[in-house]
């Protein structure tokens, strides 16, 4: 039997989203009908059903029918209806309403008998087009009928049989909920061993004594009415014996007695399904339920397989404690053999379930609306499948197709209607039936035959925007009868081809595949057919792709810290980012702490909840780029807890501990410190470390301490609290291991010795009274030890010894537990006292001016009273061999010259003077008397510089000097020398002129030199030894007269001239110009001269010496070798004495400077350089280097 009926979620109907299919050349492709109602206005259209009730409708008797019907066509359809195959005249029942417009019925039953609506309803609708019909519609009414009259037995039942307690609720429409509740409405609790059937049944697999009771209340619920039936009380009772006698029966008064298996334990069973094998049928689509109860003692488990295959897990979950499995949206696969295994530690039973799947109709492939131009060929085909295979049935306008008007451009071939070269007006509705035993589908495709010029759907000058390297669609819906041809243009000129990289979609649309950002333009899309052609504009936009450049980094941050992620990103000018941080894929926590600024996030005063994955999301409109960062938080460690000691021994003990949370840094190392209670209590001192894998340690005990440990947990942000103490735990005295350290014997003063020590720690002390013996004795001397035991102190003086002679010493440490270990011997040596002798023999050997070697004879080591530090030599200049009154401003110098030495050099000496010398020893207490004075003489040296060097009255050819005598002659002053030589405005020297004079001459004119130049003098004294250090001078002759000045006549020039002549010819604005350019200072001659020839006095001059310009001395035995600057020096040049030659290796110091032992020197001697600057008259300036250059030849 056929249902007619209609699918009311299908996609396929046409007008606002449907598709249509149409056929060009002899092939069909489908069209979607356009949405715009402005298309649609006039367009003719068959009617379709847009809108129908449920094919099986049950209503509440409370409320009206509502039988919804709605359709939509062009003109609008009319509706009409039959009721269980005959025509409803819904005209003729006053309870019966047709919505306007609409084929929706509303049935007023109030007050009615609702029976008398109850039936199968099919709705039609029709215009000038066709006839499209809705599915059949069975209308009933909800039922919820009470629970039939019937006496309920009491059960009495053996402890640990099984139990079934039977509902049986009334048939409902639709059927009811069941659940078991008691008299106060509490559901029963429901485990293993007590379990609700499907059918509503309630199942103990083995009863106990807490089943007793007389309240077991089936109910039932209806969803339609909301009415809940109840069944009468069952009330059960368990007996707990072995065996029970007819007695006990009748005073019972049962009827129902379970006495078939008193036993106890008991191998499994089902209780439902029986048998070994049972069937169960499921439709396509719907969800399978399988149940199997067994009872047995203990309680069985229920486990499921599948024979040859596995379950379907996705789609497959247990209920009732694995008693019922569902498999949800089953499907041909899922038919077989599922076999549920009950098992007890007595055994197993099993039960195999045959499942067959079975199927009602379901669409492959549902007819399809057709538009079609007249003439052309169009298909309507109805594909289904089902279990058995479904009949199909073709209607046309609701009526069968073979009791239809014949027509030759029909044909049907089982699932398939072929339309050939269809004709105007040959427009209708087709209804495709396909049903089996287990219900049908119904569709209606409408057949419409139009005429129709192109029209472009897509709204014009549309811009389309998309990301470099991804598809670009540009779309263009078109409707037209026949189905327009679209064809592309680019930039109006361009005809767009199908293949790479562009793509033309059936429907219009243009892709490419890959858009770069040379695709971007103006594209023109035309649609065309047989009536006419319509064109379209778009653009397209290709934007440079969003990313984020500088990516968020991972930060470990300690707690209270700031955390900063930065986000730079590089996107397409035009389009502007927004940026979003997420934290852990979710919103930014709603605090304060956290600032969104440009780029960037920064968390203030991290706290351990800020930890987590933050993403950065870079959007524009078209894209975005997202980049993501872990933030750990990390903070000192959680101090360590429950601290125990155990192994404890004599001298150590086992620590243990369990760390605290690392907070994300692991832990490097455990420290563990001890409180000494008894000598040091609240001072906790570092005792050992272990790596920060260890929860454990062996620690090393002293005696006599009151130990109590602590530990402190060390990560990469810092330490951690420190634990709890520990337990205190207490070390026995013991004699002292160890005595005291940094023993030492030293006198302070004649005569006595002072013997001191570290003491011991506290703890070091191993037990109470605590004191040391102190030994002593004269070394290499035939006497026993003296001692003297003192209390805990540090020093002991022994008085009454010898000056300086060694001695041995030990100390002992002892407490009331016995003696420390036998002492190391010290030695020690007693006070000093100042030295006896004066060195002896004092000579001097004089090497040169400035260097002087003095010998001694070294004193005797007795007479020293001390240790010897070395001997010291005093000595002082008296005056000049020139000079005849004593230089009273000279200061004694002294040099110390370390150790048992016998000689030693004077260096850094005035030459041609006379000196005088004495030696002392020394030892730690002092210096002893000193040597018989000793003189000498040095010889003459080279003299110092002259104090002056001036040049006065400067000429056009000459040029005055005139210089002073050294400060220091260092002998008889032989004379001077001058040299002297010109420099030219390119840095270049001149020959070098040398002139000697007498000692008595300091001044000189020097002629025939060139008029405007610049020379450079070098001045230096000489005695019999030599000359001594130069002073030098730059100098400017004068100017001569009958050079150009300057200031260049700019009258006189040719450029000027030939300008004025210019100028004659030129108008008054080029005047104007010209004058304007030169008053801004355009270069000139003079000007281009000025540049090349600066003067001299405004040439840098050099940073490091002090020295002129790029001039270069041609004698390389001066100091003057370094370059010139461009100007000249002041008058009163500086000058450089020499430095002398002498060896410093066997020196003395003066003042602190010392020599080793062997006597050679460990001071430092520097020579100074002297600077003598005397100021002398000013000589005149220079004139011009300019005119200068133009003079030198």
């Amino acid at each position: 039997m056929t249902h007619p009926t209609m699918d009311k979620n299908r996609k396929w109907v046409p007008g606002f989203g449907a598709m249509l299919l149409i056929l060009l050349s002899h092939t069909t492709s489908a069209l979607e009908v356009p949405l715009d109602p402005k298309v649609l206005e006039g367009l003719p259209q068959p009617p379709t059903i847009t809108l129908q009730s449920p094919k099986d409708y049950i209503f509440d008797p409370r409320e009206n029918i509502v039988i919804h019907c709605e359709a939509k066509g062009k003109p609008h359809p009319s509706f009409s209806w039959t009721r269980n195959g005959t025509h409803f005249d819904v005209e003729k029942d006053s309870k019966v309403l047709m919505k306007p417009g609409s084929g929706t019925l509303v049935i007023d039953i109030s007050g009615e008998k609702a029976e008398a609506y109850e039936g199968t309803y099919q709705c039609t609708a029709h215009n000038e087009h066709g006839t499209a019909v809705s599915n059949n519609i069975v209308i009933r009414q909800s039922r919820s009928p009470l629970w039939s009259k019937e006496r309920n037995e009491a059960i009495v039942v053996q402890m640990g049989v099984s139990l079934v307690l039977q509902c049986r609720p009334p048939a409902g429409l639709p059927p009811p909920v069941i659940f078991w509740m008691d008299n106060n409405f509490q559901r029963l609790p429901l485990d293993k061993r007590v379990s609700q059937a499907l059918n509503g049944d309630l199942y103990f697999s083995n009863v106990l004594p807490e089943d007793n009771r007389n309240d077991y209340i089936c109910y039932a619920r209806f969803p339609h009415t909301q009415t809940i039936q109840q069944k009468q009380p069952i009330s059960v009772t368990v007996l707990d014996m072995e065996a029970m006698n007819e007695t006990v029966a009748a005073l019972y008064n049962v009827t129902d007695f379970y006495s078939d298996s008193p036993e106890g334990e008991r191998r499994p069973g089902f209780m439902t399904p029986l048998g070994i094998t049972s069937t169960k049928m499921v439709l396509r689509g719907e969800t399978l339920e399988l149940e199997c109860i067994a009872d047995g003692l203990p309680t069985p488990e229920i486990s499921w397989q599948k024979d040859g295959g596995e379950l379907p897990s996705s789609r497959m979950s247990f209920y009732n404690f694995k008693k019922t499995l569902k498999v949800s949206d089953v499907n041909e696969a899922d038919a077989g053999d599922y076999r549920c295994t009950a098992t007890n530690k007595l055994g197993t039973a099993q039960h195999v379930i045959k499942v067959s799947v079975k199927a009602a109709p379901f669409w492959v492939s549902a007819p399809r609306n057709l538009i079609l131009a007249p003439n052309e060929t169009g298909i309507l085909t109805c594909r289904v499948n089902g279990e058995p295979k479904p009949k199909i049935s073709w209607f046309v306008n609701g009526v069968p197709i073979e009791n239809a008007p014949e027509d030759h451009s029909r044909k049907v071939d089982d699932d398939t209607v072929i339309l050939s070269f269809v004709k105007t007006g040959s427009s209708a509705v087709y209804q495709c039936n396909a049903s089996n035993e287990f219900g049908y589908l119904l569709a209606n495709a409408f057949v419409n035959v139009l005429a129709e010029a192109p029209r472009v759907l897509t709204p014009p000058n549309g811009v389309y925007q998309v990301i470099t390297n991804n598809p670009a669609l540009l779309h263009c819906a078109s409707f037209g009868s026949p189905i327009p041809t679209i064809t592309w243009f680019k930039d109006s000129q361009t005809s767009v081809k199908n293949g790479d990289p562009y793509v033309i979609h059936e429907n219009g649309t243009l892709e490419i595949h890959v858009a770069q950002p040379l695709h971007s333009g103006k594209y023109t899309c035309i649609a065309s057919n047989n009536l006419g052609l319509k064109e379209n504009h778009v653009y397209l936009e290709v934007k440079e792709p969003t990313r984020i450049l500088k990516q968020p980094e991972y930060k470990d941050v300690q707690r209270g810290m700031s955390a900063v992620f930065e986000c730079k990103v590089k996107h397409d000018p035009s389009l502007i980012p927004t940026v979003i941080w997420l934290k852990d894929n979710g919103e930014l926590p709603d605090d304060e702490r956290f600032d969104v600024d440009g780029d960037s996030l920064t968390i203030r005063d991290v706290t351990d909840e800020d930890e987590g994955t933050y993403t950065c999301i870079q959007n524009t409109t078209l894209d975005q780029d997202s980049a993501s960062a872990m933030l750990t938080v990390v903070g000192n460690p959680d101090p360590p807890t429950d601290l125990e000691i155990t192994d404890q021994a004599e001298r150590s003990v086992q620590l243990t501990w369990t760390p605290g949370d690392e907070h994300n840094s692991p832990t490097q190392k455990f420290l563990i410190q001890y409180e000494d209670l008894l000598h040091q209590p609240g001072v906790w001192i570092n005792l050992t470390d272990t790596p920060g894998t260890s929860t454990t340690v062996q620690l090393n005990l002293s005696p006599y301490v009151y130990y109590s440990f602590r530990v402190l947990a060390l990560n990469g942000v810092g330490y951690s609290r420190p634990s709890q103490p520990s337990s205190q735990y207490r070390t026995n005295p013991s004699a002292p291991d160890e005595n005291p350290s940094d023993v030492q014997g030293v006198g302070t003063q004649p005569g006595n010795l002072v013997i001191s020590w570290t003491p011991l720690t506290g703890f070091l002390a191993n037990g109470p009274g605590l004191e040391y013996k102190v030994l002593w004795r004269q070394k290499d001397v035939e006497e026993d030890w003296s001692s003297k035991t003192v209390a805990n102190v540090s020093q002991f003086i022994v008085s009454g010894t010898p000056t300086y002679v060694p001695y041995e010493i030990k100390v002992q440490a002892i407490n009331d537990y016995g003696s420390g270990p036998e002492p190391e011997v010290v030695i020690g040596y007693s006070g000093e006292d100042l030295p006896l002798s004066a060195p002896d023999s004092v000579q001097v050997m004089v090497h040169n001016s400035t260097l002087a070697e003095v010998h001694w004879e070294p004193v005797s080591l007795q007479s020293v009273r001390g240790k010897l530090q070395g001997y010291k030599v005093y000595f002082r200049r008296i005056r000049g061999l020139h000079e005849t009154q004593e230089d009273t401003e000279q200061q004694e110098q002294v040099l110390t010259f370390s150790g048992n030495r016998s000689e030693g050099r004077l260096p850094g000496l005035q030459p041609y003077s006379l000196y005088n010398l004495t030696v002392r020893v020394l030892n730690i207490k002092g210096e002893g008397p000193a040597s018989p004075s000793k003189t000498f003489e040095t010889p003459e040296g080279v003299p110092g510089p002259p104090s002056f060097l001036n040049v006065i009255n400067p000429g056009l050819d000459s040029l005055t000097l005139e210089w002073g005598p050294p400060m220091n002659n260092n002998g008889r002053l032989a004379g001077y020398t001058l040299k002297y030589q010109p420099v030219n405005t390119t840095n270049e020297l001149g020959p070098v002129k040398v002139i000697n004079f007498l000692a008595n001459e300091t001044t000189i004119t020097l002629g025939n030199l060139n008029s405007s130049m610049l020379y450079k003098f070098y001045m230096s004294a000489k005695t019999i030894k030599g000359s001594g250090p130069i002073i030098t001078e730059e100098a400017f002759t004068a100017m001569d007269t009958t050079v150009p000045n300057r200031q260049v006549d700019i009258a006189t020039q040719g450029w000027f001239i030939g300008l004025m002549c210019a100028i004659a010819l030129l108008i008054l604005v080029l005047l104007i110009v010209c004058f304007i350019k030169r008053n801004k200072g355009g270069k000139y001659p003079v000007k281009e001269k000025e540049d090349a020839h600066q003067d001299p006095e405004i040439q840098p001059m050099k940073e490091d010496d002090g020295t002129f310009g790029e001039y270069r001395s041609m004698e390389s035995d001066t100091e003057d070798h370094k370059p010139l600057k461009g100007s000249r020096t002041p008058s009163n040049g500086t000058v450089r004495r020499d430095e002398s030659d002498d060896s410093l290796v066997d020196y003395g110091e003066g003042g602190d400077g010392q020599f080793n032992e062997d006597g050679s020197f460990i001071g430092q001697y520097s020579g100074k350089k002297e600077k003598d600057t005397h100021e002398g008259n000013e000589s005149s300036e220079a004139p011009s280097p300019v005119n200068a250059m133009n003079s030198f030849v």
